[in-house]
């Protein structure tokens, strides 16, 4: 006999959300999701899923704990940063049409996709919820969209509108393009090895390629009926055995499990970075030769590039403010200077690198233009980048103190492509005087040194890790 904790005790949304086998359902999620024209133009332009795809799924498994597991107070803080990080997603398509993230009938979209998500995973696995059921869930849905502003009039009615709905929108507004296409036949395919993935690193390849295979498959199979109509994605009778397997077999499984392995646990807040006590630094690499253009054409694709589409424009320069401003919750008012001087970096890039007059930089231009720069001008990283090196440092000295300590440097440089013992002997490095911070005068001289040390042995050169 196996045990499900009762609902009254988590909340039926809670209980579906926790389970693990949610994650089998994320993929399709996601694909409905960014079918929708307004949502695939606003991946395309400010999203970095591309270039980080991992840091990417790890900021939404912490929004979703902080809005549907954590307490009211929490709910609203992250609404409130939903908000400040949305309203500037906003723009023109390819196709001409206008677009933003705040369209109230977009922002219900995305919402009832993961209500729809939920019930889609018990129907697969044999197990759907009853009406009752439905609607106990759907209520509880709703006081979500509630506190995130999404407007009643937006959603369906109720639980049994849900249906007719997602079946009218694949039918008359959702598009199979170029991100969609993306998310389902390449994107598995070309990301990079987890940091986690400890020694089976070198497998990775190998379990990429397989994982990437049964996961479209696994998708595709388990999209709507409709989808499959419009779009001729037909379920073939392998996809269907797979799809019929494996969430079947995960009920069987998880059914069977105690609480503590069937359900995630979730925090009021993200995880804090790791610490380690132990760490190797390296001995300084002797370099007969300039390393500045390898180290710049690695900059430009691991931090400019955020979109992954090969050019950098404003919106790659936003995306990394996003990414500051989302972990460290600041005020709209901060958040604005911010952006506004990483917009002035962007236009100082504009003018001296885009030699081609189409509107991007890409990464020979980035590379030519700031050797040109860094050596026919001593203030040539002034005019843009230091405007935006003084900004970032005040916006993470969230204390204001004047100082960066390392739990605040690891905050603005850490991510799955870094090692954080790397990453504590680069604030080493660039703790100049040994007094365990980094002041405003040091984190420039890092910047600098970054762009300007021909040899690796310079304390700049890691400041995002390892040369």
């Amino acid at each position: 006999m196996t045990h499900t904790p009762a609902p009254s005790a988590a909340g039926l949304l809670r209980l579906t959300l926790g389970e693990w086998r949610i994650g089998l359902v994320a993929w399709r999620l996601l694909v409905l999701q960014t079918a929708h024209p307004a949502v695939a133009a606003g991946t395309a332009r400010y999203s970095t899923y591309r270039a980080h795809p991992w840091r990417r799924i790890e900021h939404t498994m912490e929004s979703g704990s902080r809005l549907f597991f954590a307490t009211s107070e929490e709910r609203a803080r992250e609404a409130a940063r939903l908000e400040r990080a949305h309203r500037r997603i906003r723009g023109t398509d390819d196709a001409g049409r206008p677009y933003e993230a705040e369209d109230p009938a977009v922002r219900a979209w995305v919402m009832v996709t993961l209500y729809e998500a939920m019930t889609a995973m018990r129907e697969l696995s044999g197990d759907p919820l009853t009406a009752g059921e439905l609607d106990v869930l759907y209520a509880e849905f709703k006081e979500v969209c509630t506190d995130l502003g999404v407007p009643d009039d937006a959603l369906p009615a109720t639980a049994a509108d849900v249906a007719a709905y997602v079946d009218r929108a694949v039918r008359e507004t959702l598009e199979c393009g170029d991100q969609v296409r993306y998310l389902l036949f390449d994107m598995l395919r070309e990301a990079p090895a987890p940091r986690r993935l400890g020694r089976l690193r070198p497998a990775w390849p190998l379990l990429r390629a397989v994982a990437a295979n049964v996961l479209t498959t696994l998708t595709i199979a388990d999209l709507p009926p409709a989808w499959h109509e419009r779009f001729a994605t037909p379920r073939t009778r392998t996809a269907a055995a797979l799809s019929w397997t494996v969430h079947r077999g995960m009920r069987q499984v998880m059914t069977r499990l105690p609480d503590r392995l069937r359900y995630r646990r979730h925090g009021d807040a993200a995880p804090a970075a790791p610490r380690r006590t132990t760490t190797v630094t390296p001995l300084p690499r002797p370099r007969t030769v300039d390393s500045r253009p390898a180290r710049l054409a690695a900059f430009f694709h691991q931090v400019l590039d955020q979109t992954g589409d090969g050019r950098v424009d404003s919106a790659d320069l936003q995306a990394m403010v996003h990414n500051v401003c989302w972990q460290l919750e600041l005020p709209v008012e901060r958040e604005d200077v911010l952006y506004a001087a990483f917009e002035t970096w962007w236009q100082h890039l504009r003018a001296g690198m885009d030699a081609d007059g189409d509107g991007a930089v890409h990464c020979a231009e980035f590379v030519s233009a700031m050797l040109a720069g860094v050596d026919g001008d001593a203030g040539y990283l002034d005019h843009g980048l230091g405007p935006a090196v003084r900004a970032l440092f005040r916006a993470v000295d969230t204390d204001g103190s004047g100082y960066l300590c390392a739990d605040e440097y690891r905050v603005l440089f850490g991510g799955p492509r870094v090692h954080p013992a790397e990453l504590n002997d680069a604030f080493r490095q660039l703790d100049v005087d040994g007094d365990g911070r980094i002041n405003e005068a040091e984190f420039v001289a890092a910047f600098t040194d970054f762009f300007t040390a021909r040899a690796d042995t310079a304390a700049g050169v890691a400041l995002l890790g390892r040369p």
